[in-house]
């Protein structure tokens, strides 16, 4: 397949074979399609804006200099979303402050990633939304990668066995403390009074939080 022949819409494995027939447009095409989610990915466990850009930067660094390496194994979505989630656990544990649940308090905090918020949600909404985003920061790491990867991307377990290269009963288990966590941090600041943790293939556990 020529390079005039393929777009952004294109399968993964075939951009992956052009960019290593030489091609720097497959390569492009890949930056784009992946380039958003890339970035909420990190950002959901980093928290900060800047931050989460300079990983993401560094993330696609990484897949330019080391692609040609890559022997289609896995997808290439698994590819790149287990650098991304490895890029900022690496991150946050060079800069512990970040466990701290501190969350970068602006316009695009409240943003879901893939805009997922409806331009008639209530400020009501979009606290809670930071407040939950306090709550996932102040997580371990791999129980911050997991609870995003599955409430905010909507994956299955088994998707996230293959980024996080842990097993599904694993995942379940950091999933479960993750969630207890979270309700935990609701009741004792008492901030309101439900929140559905229901990620977008379903999933029946959510967090309650009882006002006393």
């Amino acid at each position: 397949m020529g390079a005039k022949e393929i777009n952004i819409q294109t399968d993964d494995s075939v951009l992956v074979d052009e960019f290593k027939n030489g091609s720097r447009l497959a390569y492009n095409l890949l930056v784009q399609k992946y380039q958003k989610r890339i970035y909420w990915v990190i950002r959901k466990m980093v928290l900060d804006h800047d931050d989460a850009n300079d990983i993401a930067q560094d993330v696609f660094i990484k897949i330019y200099t080391s692609l040609h390496d890559f022997r289609g194994d896995s997808q290439f979505f698994t590819y790149i979303y287990r650098i991304a989630v490895n890029f900022s656990i690496n991150h946050i544990n060079k800069n512990k402050r970040l466990n701290t649940g501190r969350v970068d308090i602006d316009a695009e905090a409240f943003r879901i990633h893939d805009n997922n918020n409806h331009p008639g949600e209530s400020y009501d909404d979009k606290l809670n939304e930071m407040h939950l985003e306090t709550a996932i920061g102040s997580l371990p790491d791999k129980q911050r990668a997991v609870f995003n990867l599955r409430y905010y991307d909507g994956m299955s377990y088994e998707e996230i066995s293959k980024i996080m290269d842990t097993s599904v009963g694993g995942l379940k288990a950091n999933y479960f403390h993750a969630v207890k966590k979270i309700q935990e941090y609701f009741t004792s600041n008492n901030i309101f009074d439900h929140l559905n943790t229901t990620g977008k293939k379903g999933e029946e556990t959510k967090v309650v939080s009882e006002k006393n």
